[in-house]
């Protein structure tokens, strides 16, 4: 696995100083007043590059960009790299060679910007290993938990009972109730009208005891002493004594009969 990683870069500094520190006296850290800061051991280029987990702090020539010195970092902050007390531009830093021999050097930055660079570009990449340990973490969690089978087992089946739907109460649906012919009345349209029944036509029997009174028949000839005539008429007539037997519909069948050639019409009236 470790062969198949690959070393990405992280930050580029062009201008570093590289300075021998003395051994650190008390528990207090280091400061960057004690180092001779106007004249600097080595001076190249730095690179921070990273390699699986790890981190790599490396001192290369400018020109020939020849390695230097490198100082791996398996934790940050941690003892690999140190801060100095009394200034943000300048750190220390544990260098080893192949034989396993380390030593603690100083390096600087001459801007303020290159320092602040190198410290976040360390900061984040250790981040991102601390989250892909916690998700390796909660991966191998999940492999040894018991998986939930829920396939069917062997002869096992389901039933599905589509058409007894339960209402959201939980009580059966109800069914609906039909009419005589086996289908249920269809409801009437929206906003429609209800049609009235139309009323039946009279029977036979109401028209036929119905009488309709004869046309009265104008005559051009009649004078102005027939019409004085006419209208003695009914005051003779209403002297005439009436008999308790008579037909009160004798003087309707009398005047019907009495126009000859006149047949009988059908009365349009409706009896109600």
């Amino acid at each position: 696995a470790a062969e198949l990683e690959y070393e990405s870069v992280l930050c580029v500094k062009p201008d570093v100083n590289v300075y021998r520190i003395p051994p650190r006296t008390s528990n207090r850290g280091y400061r960057a007043s004690d180092w001779k800061l106007d004249h600097p051991d080595w001076t190249g280029r730095l690179r921070v590059t990273s390699k699986g987990k790890t981190a790599y702090i490396k001192l290369e020539d400018k020109v020939s960009g020849e390695l230097f010195a490198q100082a791996p970092i398996d934790q940050y902050p941690g003892i690999a790299v140190e801060t100095v007390a009394d200034s943000s531009r300048y750190f220390v830093i544990r260098i080893q060679d192949g034989t396993g021999r380390s030593a603690f050097i100083g390096i600087g930055f001459t801007d303020r910007g290159d320092a602040f660079d190198f410290n976040v570009s360390l900061q984040d990449h250790f981040k991102w290993v601390k989250q892909e340990t916690e998700i390796s973490k909660e991966s191998q969690e999940a492999d040894t938990r018991p998986k939930l089978d829920l396939g069917f087992k062997e002869g096992q089946t389901i039933k599905l009972n589509i058409g007894n739907m339960t209402t959201k109460k939980g009580g059966a649906a109800k069914p609906r109730v039909s009419g005589s012919g086996g289908l249920s009345p269809l409801p009437p349209p929206p906003g429609g009208k209800i049609a009235v029944p139309p009323i039946p036509p009279p029977s036979s029997t109401a028209i036929a005891n119905h009488v309709t009174p004869p046309p009265v028949q104008k005559s051009s000839n009649v004078s102005g002493a027939d019409i004085l005539l006419d209208l003695d008429a009914p005051e003779s007539a209403s002297k005439a004594p009436v008999s308790a037997t008579t037909d009160l519909w004798g003087d309707f069948s009398t005047a019907s009969s009495t126009v000859p050639n006149q047949a009988p019409q059908q009365s349009n009236w409706v009896q109600f």
